[in-house]
């Protein structure tokens, strides 16, 4: 499965994911990059601390949209039971809930290196 296909089957949670890592990811540059020109500012840091914190919870929250499209499915809408379409719920339940770990992860070891020295 290529990437962009596996982001549009975790399904519209994977939007504010996207947009939270690209922001926490451009302001950890920015801080790298003032931490390199010798200015030791924390603010900015405190966003990124945030978005670690919020991208696991949307992942959840694409797990329990994922599972409410599972049920949904297996309670058919003419009344007839679907098991094969429940396969796509489960689908997005488990690609929000990995998308939203490892992009918290992506961000969680840089920022706490730059956390530090700043805080030194």
């Amino acid at each position: 499965m290529k990437l962009v296909e596996l982001f549009v089957a975790g399904g519209p949670v994977m939007w504010p994911i996207l947009a939270l890592s690209v922001l926490g990811l451009a302001i950890l540059i920015w801080k790298a990059c003032e931490l390199k020109a010798g200015r030791k500012d924390p603010k900015g840091l405190v966003v990124v601390s945030t978005i670690i914190t919020a991208e696991p919870m949307l992942g959840i929250l694409g797990t329990v949209t994922g599972i409410m499209q599972t049920f949904r499915a297996l309670n058919g809408a003419d009344g007839v039971a679907n098991p094969m379409a429940a396969t796509a719920g489960i689908g997005e339940a488990l690609i929000t809930t990995a998308a939203g770990l490892i992009a918290s992860l992506i961000l969680l070891f840089p920022y706490n290196v730059l956390a530090d020295k700043v805080e030194e």
